[in-house]
């Protein structure tokens, strides 16, 4: 079984970028270790102002803090189900295709850039933007990026993706068009969003990595 995991944490008041940058190359040093021997496919940690992105693929259960435990002095604490954490969990909400076993989703996996972005959602369109993402993925007709991976915490939304792109669907049908994604469009997709000035006009802005690795 393969897990797609999204994490997000935020940078404690005071660090340097030269702490930041040399926790993140031991816990790149570390991913490494751990994909060549299995458990991980591919592990990106992406930044943006103090916050901090993780996108892994496991194929065996683990904590984030197997591989990110050097940046943990580093990070602030967040309050989650009763306890306090340094990486909190981001809900994965879309998506075009599911990873079925290790070869079905290696099959011609050959990217040359493992890309992060992140988008902020109107908090009275949150639960709207949810609503119709989820209902794309249910009906599973949209073809996009196979490996497009898009969670959500708060009102921010976190997106991964591969180029060169590999376009799938998720029921592998290709002979039916989207009627979900319709219904998207039909609610005024630009509304939900509040756009980083620096995107020059996207919804989602892309952000530099620390590491991408796989």
């Amino acid at each position: 079984m393969i897990c797609r995991c999204h994490y997000r944490a935020q940078v404690a008041t005071g660090v340097s970028e030269i702490e930041l940058v040399e926790a993140a190359d031991r816990c790149r040093a570390m991913a490494e270790e751990f994909i060549k021997k299995g458990t991980l496919l591919t592990a990106a940690l992406y930044h943006y102002e103090n916050m901090l992105f993780l996108y892994y693929e496991e194929t065996k259960e683990m904590e984030p803090v197997c591989f990110m435990e050097p940046l943990t002095p580093f990070l602030e604490s967040w309050p989650q189900g009763g306890k306090v954490k340094h990486w909190a969990k981001m809900q994965h909400i879309y998506f075009h295709s599911e990873p079925k076993s290790i070869e079905q989703w290696q099959e011609n996996r050959r990217p040359e850039h493992r890309r992060g972005r992140i988008a902020r959602l109107r908090e009275d369109k949150l639960w709207d933007y949810v609503y119709h993402h989820i209902n794309i993925v249910r009906e599973g007709l949209l073809t996009g990026d196979k490996y497009q991976s898009i969670a959500l915490h708060e009102d921010i939304l976190f997106s991964y993706f591969e180029e060169p792109k590999t376009m799938v669907n998720i029921r592998e049908d290709y002979s039916r068009t989207s009627e979900a994604i319709n219904d998207w469009l039909a609610v005024d997709p630009e509304s939900h969003f509040i756009p980083y000035p620096e995107a020059e006009g996207e919804n989602f802005l892309i952000i530099p990595s620390y590491f991408a690795v796989g």
